[in-house]
């Protein structure tokens, strides 16, 4: 038998750009039995597939090792711990001695003359250089060795040419001439790159937010009810079918059923529910949540990984641990950018020297061209984004599974509904009734007695009207159900029937004609009726109660929303015709197919396929499965089966439809920023190279312009944590 396949995470240190992911990526992919690594650089980590047993694992450790990288295997992806201003002492000292540097060429302007003499500019700059930036040495010596290149190659030897430049400038100048020096441009791009690598880490460190808070949402004890009392637990401890206490205000533990008490619960933090929900004996409650004002007893069902806010996570470090399509486009271009912009500097220079130029002059030129070149801002473009989108959609409770769902998602065309519970409630409801004069205000009293202690959905759906109403029925007795009928009783001496339309028609049950054309018009309108009759030969039908699937309210506003963006909304159903005919008319959805089996749903969609559009399916049931997984996107209300939430790229945590457009407008605006990320990360160095190779950028001005870049992409990808769900239409 072949090892069994592992998917770990591994910590990286020591990375700087996107050529040093496609140096460990390659490195990782060239061990026997690496199935799959993908490497992110915003988080440091890589996410590694392998077939093997701890030896091989601790030999990717020592792989790595030798490219000049320290890595480490973490068991769970936990984010850095806060602590960004580490290197800040660093970025300080360097600005402090570089300051004395910069200072004659800020103040030149204002007619202030002056130089820092030539021993202090070498004592000042020398720290910089080989003590504040020794790290760079150590990574572009540690890449060299091993055959590549990286950022820190182009920081190193720029800076170093331009130190050297100075040192060899004091020395052959002759005795009272004014010798050509850089050591201030030597220190001050050291400076900026460190200040730049600075406030890098310190942005990045915001894109992992989503994590932490998700995170920090997992109590680390929990108060266990057992026969000897309560006590309190470690979490980790608690197992499925424990009962667990939570007091008012506490953090709920665990997934699980409410077994006693009564309460609400803030579910915000999971799904973006923005008021608490109520919660009863039966209800179902989601670790990580906050108990409201009861003391109530859960009965756990999903402990530890299985938990809902686990699964939560987990999704959430998968979609920013992969790549996009268009990010194997950058992989390719970092892994030769480097040695071809070193080619470029060598180019410069010695143009610069075949026309006459100085050789300090055009060592210079081929300084900025390195410094300019750093390809940083190429290796966070994607990753930051990514970040930051899917973290922002788990707040509003969009779990989006991996990176290839959301580029499919924010190209989608058609959006396909199934109905029960997607677009509907999933649960009937009594939404009209109608009697015969006979009975007046009796026979729903009489309905609802013969419904008593009844678990049949529209015999709860009757109960539920009754408390809505505050109507006080009879007792009945001798309640007997007739399967696939109704049911009979004895209610105040006289029997009587509640059930189906086949049930009255065999009876041979009559009609009066202002009840059969009441109860024609809600049959067009696709409801259920349940006729109430009283027993004996001569019994004629006394009224009914109608019954449907209402609408969820949202259902509306998410139809409207989708035609909004240009995108259509399908409805298919294995509901009758006139049901689906209802909804799809109050919906204003002009295409819908009824009457589609379980398995036939699949196909609908690959005929739908065959058409050229893009499709996302959203489904909350088993049933749904199938299709989920047929279209270019599913998507999943959480609050349906995890067979479907399984099936689907895109997890909707409220069961609101609403979410199927949040989910499509995040998946763009994510998108928007990572395209907005690349062109920013292109452009400067597509502007700026030829710029310094010409000499109209200094190699002081090049760091600035380096460091900008870095900070700029992470900052415009901070800006996906302002976006809001659209409303709809």
């Amino acid at each position: 038998m072949p090892p069994t396949l592992q998917r770990r995470i591994m910590n990286i240190e020591g990375m700087t750009c996107a050529s040093c992911v496609t140096r460990v990526e390659k490195a990782l992919r060239k061990i026997e039995g690496v199935t799959e690594a993908s490497v992110n650089l915003a988080t440091e980590k890589a996410h590694v597939a392998f077939r093997g047993d701890a030896q091989q694992a601790e030999q990717m450790l020592k792989v790595l090792e030798t490219i000049g990288y320290k890595a480490h295997w973490a068991e769970a992806a936990k984010p850095a711990a806060a602590g960004p201003d580490r290197d800040g002492w660093t970025v300080l000292m360097a600005l402090v001695l570089t300051g004395p540097l910069v200072l004659p060429m800020l103040v030149h302007p204002f007619g202030f003359h002056g130089m820092v003499p030539l021993w202090l500019q070498w004592l000042l700059a020398t720290p910089i250089q080989f003590g504040l930036g020794a790290r760079f040495y150590r990574s572009a010596w540690k890449s060299i060795i091993s055959g590549s290149s990286n950022m820190d190659v182009l920081v190193v030897l720029g800076t170093s040419a331009a130190y050297f430049l100075s040192v060899y400038g004091v020395f052959r100048t002759p005795h009272g001439a004014e010798p050509q020096v850089y050591f201030e441009s030597a220190a001050v791009v050291m400076s900026l790159v460190l200040l730049g690598k600075w406030l890098e880490v310190r942005a990045k460190r915001q894109t992992t937010l989503a994590i932490r808070a998700l995170q920090a949402l997992r109590p680390e004890t929990a108060r266990l009810q057992t026969e000897m009392g309560e006590t309190v637990v470690p979490v980790e401890r608690v197992k499925q079918g424990n009962r667990v206490v939570i007091l008012p205000g506490e953090r709920i533990p665990v997934d699980g059923v409410m077994t006693e008490g009564q309460s609400s619960v803030d579910e915000s933090m999971l799904t973006g529910e923005s008021l608490p929900l109520p919660k009863a004996q039966g209800s179902t409650v989601l670790g990580g949540t906050i108990n409201g004002e009861g003391r109530i007893v859960v009965k756990a069902s999903h402990v530890g990984a299985d938990s809902t806010l686990s699964r939560m996570i987990r999704l959430v470090e998968d979609a920013q641990a992969a790549k996009p399509p268009i990010q194997r486009l950058v992989d390719r271009v970092s892994a030769v950018f480097v040695p071809a912009v070193l080619g470029i500097a060598v180019l410069v220079c010695v143009l610069w020297i075949v026309t006459g130029a100085p050789y300090e002059a055009a060592i210079l030129h081929a300084v900025a061209v390195l410094v300019i070149a750093c390809p940083c801002a190429l290796g966070l473009a994607t990753p930051t984004a990514i970040m930051v989108g899917t973290g922002t959609a788990a707040r509003h409770g969009i779990l989006i599974k991996d990176v290839t769902a959301l580029e499919l998602t924010q190209g989608v065309g058609t959006v396909v509904f199934d109905k029960t519970g997607t677009l509907t409630q999933g649960r009937p409801a009594v939404v009209g009734q109608d009697w015969s004069d006979t009975v007046a205000g009796r026979g729903l009293q009489w309905a609802g007695a013969l419904q008593r202690g009844s678990e049949h959905p529209l015999a709860r759906a009757v109960l539920r009207y009754l408390d809505e109403q505050k109507v006080v029925c009879p007792q009945a007795v001798d309640i007997t159900a007739v399967p696939g009928r109704g049911v009979k009783a004895q209610i105040e001496g006289e029997e009587f029937l509640l059930g189906s339309e086949a049930w009255m028609q065999q009876l041979q049950r009559a009609v009066d004609p202002k009840l059969q054309e009441a109860a024609d018009r809600w049959r067009e309108q696709g409801a259920t009726l349940s006729w109430l009759a009283r027993s004996g030969s001569e019994g004629r039908r006394l009224g009914f109660l109608a019954f449907q699937d209402p609408i969820k309210e949202e259902a509306r506003a998410a139809v409207a929303g989708l035609k909004t963006l240009g995108i259509e909304a399908i409805m298919i159903t294995g509901d009758h015709e006139q049901a689906a005919a209802h909804v799809a008319g109050q919906l204003g959805i002009t295409r819908w197919k009824a009457g589609v089996l379980p398995g036939d749903k699949a196909l609908e969609l690959s005929s739908l396929r065959e058409k050229g559009q893009r499709l996302a399916m959203v489904g909350d049931g088993i049933n749904d499965a199938p299709a989920l997984a047929a279209a270019d996107v599913g998507m999943a209300m959480a609050t349906g089966t995890d067979v479907a939430m399984e099936a689907a790229g895109v997890t909707l945590m409220r069961s609101d439809p609403r979410q199927v457009l949040a989910a499509i407008s995040i998946s763009r605006a994510t998108m928007q920023k990572i395209k907005q990320n690349l062109f920013w990360a292109f452009f400067y160095n597509v502007v700026g190279i030829p710029l310094a190779a010409i000499g109209w950028l200094s190699p002081m001005l090049a760091g600035a312009a380096m460091a900008f870049s870095s900070v700029s992409v992470v900052a415009n990808s901070l800006l996906l944590r302002n976006w809001t769900p659209p409303k709809g239409g």
